[in-house]
């Protein structure tokens, strides 16, 4: 998915406010900000991460839910080609589908329980596009992983796993999209040790989740409200949980039907990112390079050039926004952090 701001200053990119300190002093609620994507008229998704002041989870450093929308009477998600450098994407619905294409040809819909993940690397250009025979609803979460500095530069690669690890605990069901839960290992590429899962709860059930106490970890309702350590976390908000918890107990209310919630996390990300419009990167010069390079192939394709084309989507590539005027400036992934 695109970064579709127009004015995508980096020090904004950090949105919501921070709510009171949970009653747990490791924990902090991240309030999202919504975003129209594909202009202001277009689907909203709500941003929780970058927060103002945390800006990663392990490795996770962007999160955007969406739906559910009813897109049969419109368009729905269109998402033209745009580059990525620095990251690895995952695309996750709970309904509907979405049609990726890139440039190394990749051809897949993501359905309910399909995993979605490319690798960036060096750069990569996708779609991500509602099919014409879609479902009526659409609804998903859509995730960035900020890749390590011996991964970040290497040659872009799509993954699709229909075959995740799922196992059950007491009123819930765990898949498991990234890393490990329990002894359940996803098959899905990781560059840093890091955790992504979906856990789908019983109406009206109190769970418990087995948590890496080196990791920090992160929960994000994605349609109803989950309550954890103190805090109601409405979907789209994400509550971040610290690090040296090995367990986490959590209830959502009685409904007619069960609730979705992302649990993310993974060991503490150490090197300091720039991250701008669907960039990753580490500093102001590296940003600018690969936006001169996508805008000298989108505005005169040819051979040689970084990102490619997007094969089969025969739509206008989106343009890269205007550079800021103050030079981009790394950021730690929490404002305490200096």
């Amino acid at each position: 998915m695109s970064n579709l701001e127009t004015h995508p200053v980096e020090e904004s990119v950090c949105g919501g406010e921070a709510a009171p300190a949970a009653p747990d002093p490791d924990a902090e609620l991240l309030l999202p900000r919504e975003v129209p994507l594909g202009g202001p008229r277009a689907m909203p998704v709500r941003r929780a991460l970058p927060g103002k002041h945390r800006r990663m989870i392990g490795a996770w450093c962007f999160a955007d839910v969406y739906g559910p929308d009813d897109v049969s009477a419109g368009e729905g998600m269109q998402v033209p080609p745009h580059p990525h450098i620095g990251l690895q994407t995952i695309s996750w619905l709970v309904r509907g589908s979405v049609h990726h294409r890139d440039s190394l040809g990749s051809d897949r819909l993501v359905r309910p329980g399909r995993l979605n993940l490319m690798s960036a690397g060096h750069g990569i250009a996708h779609s991500e596009r509602t099919p014409a025979d879609a479902p009526a609803l659409l609804h998903g979460a859509q995730l960035w992983v900020a890749l390590p500095d011996g991964a970040r530069d290497g040659a872009p690669v799509f993954e699709h796993h229909a075959d995740l690890p799922v196992f059950e605990v007491p009123g819930a069901r765990v898949t498991v999209l990234v890393g490990e839960v329990a002894g359940h290992r996803s098959a899905a590429t990781a560059h840093t040790p890091l955790v992504g899962a979906e856990v789908l709860v019983e109406p009206g059930a109190r769970v418990r989740l087995p948590l890496d106490a080196d990791f920090e970890h992160g929960v994000l309702p994605l349609d109803a409200p989950v309550s954890l350590l103190g805090h109601r976390v409405e979907a789209g908000a994400l509550l971040y949980l610290g690090q040296g918890r090995t367990e986490v107990e959590l209830s959502v209310p009685e409904s007619a039907e069960p609730a979705h919630l992302l649990l993310l996390g993974g060991e503490p990300f150490t090197e300091d990112l720039v991250m701008w419009w669907n960039f990753v990167g580490r500093d102001h010069d590296e940003i600018v390079a690969a936006r001169d390079a996508w805008e000298a192939g989108r505005t005169a394709p040819g051979e040689g050039r970084r990102f490619g084309a997007v094969i089969g989507d025969d739509g206008a590539a989106l343009p890269a926004p205007g550079l800021p005027n103050a030079r981009l400036r790394p950021r730690p992934r929490h404002r305490s952090d200096r």
